[in-house]
């Protein structure tokens, strides 16, 4: 089931990144007037951000902006988790510098070649892109400063693995902050069956305190919701309407404690 999951991400974000533009543009999973801009403004981005990176960079992925919420500074190493085709890695990127550096994280060949030719096109030296899953980094432990990820580790079938995996992967001191989707209440069977809603990063959610539990186990502290509001579902995908009260937007932030030492 594991390996069925992360197959029909795969290839539903391939399809994407071969479009470029979000499922929801279009037409298949929701309402062909979305659009990577408006959804990415609907979601927490500013135009300015929006026209700072490269065209292309932004295919209306997200559910919030993990980079407003960063507090990124001078020289910062920012490790973005599923960074598809760029767009919080080159905003991330602007924020660090030249001193600082980016590394982003994706499983799809598609997305990948799509980043670098982004991060190539905009001049970013500073951004890599690296191929590999999110519950097992191609990353050394104790090397990152800052973790974000946006509306991508409810996609994964091994959520605990994925925490686990970015503690390690922290330096003592380092934080989390991430921009995801949960759930206020069960989804409805025919949600969570759908492999259109999982691409589009529904059927994947799961409870809020599940959620926060999944961080506080792999070790983290000063676990905090930053925000939280109901996603627009009905803005987003088409037929979901049983889904509306269901998806909650949340914004997380957590630390790794400078002794390291798990509670």
């Amino acid at each position: 089931m594991e390996k069925d999951i992360k197959r029909i991400v795969r290839e539903g974000y391939a399809k994407v990144a071969k479009q470029g533009s979000s499922c929801c543009s279009s037409g298949s999973c929701c309402s062909s007037s979305s659009n990577a801009r408006g959804i990415s403004k609907t979601v927490g981005y500013s135009d300015d951000e929006m026209n700072a990176v490269p065209n292309g960079a932004n295919l209306g992925l997200g559910c919030g902006n993990p980079v407003a919420i960063a507090l990124l500074k001078e020289g910062d190493v920012v490790l973005d988790l599923g960074s598809g085709a760029g767009f919080d890695a080159f905003l991330a990127a602007k924020k660090i510098g030249k001193t600082g550096r980016v590394i982003g994280v994706d499983m799809t060949p598609e997305m990948l070649e799509k980043a670098r030719a982004n991060a190539k096109k905009g001049g970013f030296d500073n951004v890599e892109f690296r191929s590999g899953e999110i519950e097992k980094l191609p990353v050394e432990d104790s090397v990152i400063d800052v973790i974000i990820s946006n509306c991508v580790i409810n996609l994964s079938p091994d959520k605990e693995a994925v925490f686990k995996e970015a503690f390690r992967v922290l330096k003592p001191g380092g934080r989390l902050m991430v921009s995801d989707l949960v759930l206020a209440k069960d989804l409805p069977k025919q949600i969570n069956e759908s492999i259109e809603a999982y691409v589009g990063c529904l059927a994947g959610a799961i409870k809020k305190d599940d959620y926060l539990r999944f961080i506080k186990q792999a070790g983290f502290h000063d676990v905090k919701v930053i925000s939280e509001s109901v996603y627009p579902v009905d803005a987003m995908f088409d037929n979901l309407e049983a889904a509306s009260d269901a998806i909650i937007s949340i914004k997380v932030s957590a630390l790794k404690k400078i002794n390291g030492g798990a509670k």
